[in-house]
């Protein structure tokens, strides 16, 4: 699974992401609890959740908000966080353009934070 950087808009931001070498393979964003109470692309649910859509034959990507780990910035109260996972979602796609679907999953915070999307299947623990 290998370690990616990617510009968000507030520098830039740490992932981990796992291509399907399935064609048209779906894709998934995988968001995490909030950074300021520990949070982060490696707890264990996040973790899980990766993992899980990787055996389902997914492309995927989970990735650290601002300031938390390698990822650039400092916390935004959720705002901003937003619009990491809006970035993250942008390179996820650019990788991934004849995605036959998307999914978004989120804990805790990261559920809050799920990106609007259009024609998009979004869920949350």
């Amino acid at each position: 699974m290998p370690d990616v950087i990617f510009n968000g808009p507030d520098g830039r931001l740490e992932g981990r992401y796992q291509n399907s070498k399935r064609p048209n393979a779906p894709i998934a964003l995988i968001l995490h609890p909030h950074p300021q109470y520990g949070g982060t692309m490696n707890n264990k649910v996040v973790y899980t959740l990766f993992h899980a859509f990787v055996r389902q034959g997914f492309s995927v990507l989970r990735f650290n908000f601002r300031g938390v780990g390698r990822s650039q910035g400092v916390f935004d109260r959720g705002e901003g966080e937003l619009s990491d996972a809006a970035s993250a979602l942008d390179w996820l796609q650019t990788y991934n353009e004849n995605a036959s679907a998307c999914w978004i999953g989120g804990f805790s915070f990261g559920a809050w934070e799920n990106p609007p999307i259009q024609q998009a299947e979004a869920f949350s623990l």
